[in-house]
């Protein structure tokens, strides 16, 4: 779809408004998915609102998500070493 495509929607009654599927499937909204609305200078902002459970946020810290990535840059790069074994990887830790 074209980043300046006009797609329009009906608001119902009761303030209900069925998002067109090509809007659905290009943001990833499913039923469930909340919406968050973001007032800008040019209007109003919607986008799909991804929540991360609380047992999870370590993950999206920002000095992890530095690891991970120095991590995949290593993979990507082939720095790694593989072991025969468990027995073999707790030696070389000594």
């Amino acid at each position: 779809m074209p980043a300046h495509a006009a797609i329009t929607a009906f608001v119902r009654p009761k303030g209900q408004m069925t998002l067109p599927p090509e809007i659905r499937d290009e943001a990833g909204i499913t039923e469930g998915t909340q919406i968050e609305f973001i007032r800008t200078d040019r209007g109003w902002l919607l986008r799909p609102v991804v929540t991360v459970p609380a047992d999870q946020a370590w993950f999206w810290d920002p000095q992890w998500q530095q690891g991970e990535q120095a991590a995949n840059a290593d993979i990507a790069a082939g720095r790694t070493t593989s072991f025969g074994s468990d027995d073999d990887f707790l030696e070389s830790l000594t």
